[in-house]
């Protein structure tokens, strides 16, 4: 049985509920958020350092909230690509950029907030909008943090519904 599918049978057995688990990867961390992780499988190896604003050194490593934005811009992107090819829209060009804060939540613990900004230079400010909300119902690291963590979703750096032309659509719609 190769890793993959031990993985996958060990989330099975797990409480996905009624999800069918096509792909499982697993990763490997010794020393915390100052030490380095691995996957499995060998393709990412990082060495880990935690940034002065959380009390390390700052070093040379990255930080498993890097990770995170890498990994959630990335399959975020993704959704969006889908969304815009099945309504035949030209994303071709566009990015995804996360920004990813960590902090106390004010009850014990510490929690995340999320910032998700789509630059789509082919792409209308009300279409690009609805594919943000579109890929944000779909994408699964959307899912998995909704209701968990703060997600912002913007357009060029204008959170949705506050860009020119929405405020313009809007105020059309208020005059008929």
């Amino acid at each position: 049985m190769s890793d993959s599918s031990k993985g996958a049978a060990l989330i099975t057995g797990a409480s996905t509920g009624h999800r069918r688990v096509l792909y499982t990867t697993e990763a490997v961390v010794e020393g915390g958020r100052a030490g380095h992780g691995r996957t499995s499988d060998g393709r990412l190896a990082v060495e880990l350092s935690v940034p002065t604003e959380l009390g390390g050194d700052g070093g040379p490593g990255t930080n498993p909230e890097q990770l995170f934005a890498v990994g959630y811009a990335a399959c975020f992107h993704s959704g969006l690509l889908s969304v815009a090819r099945g309504r035949k829209l030209d994303a071709s060009d566009s990015t995804v950029a996360a920004q990813v804060g960590i902090g106390p939540t004010g009850h014990g613990g510490f929690g995340l907030a999320v910032a998700l900004d789509l630059h789509a230079p082919n792409v209308s400010r009300v279409d690009a909008e609805d594919l943000m909300r579109r890929a944000h119902a779909v994408c699964p690291y959307s899912n998995a943090t909704r209701g968990n963590v703060d997600v912002t979703l913007r357009v060029d750096g204008t959170p949705l519904g506050e860009g020119e032309l929405s405020a313009r659509q809007d105020f059309k719609c208020r005059l008929r």
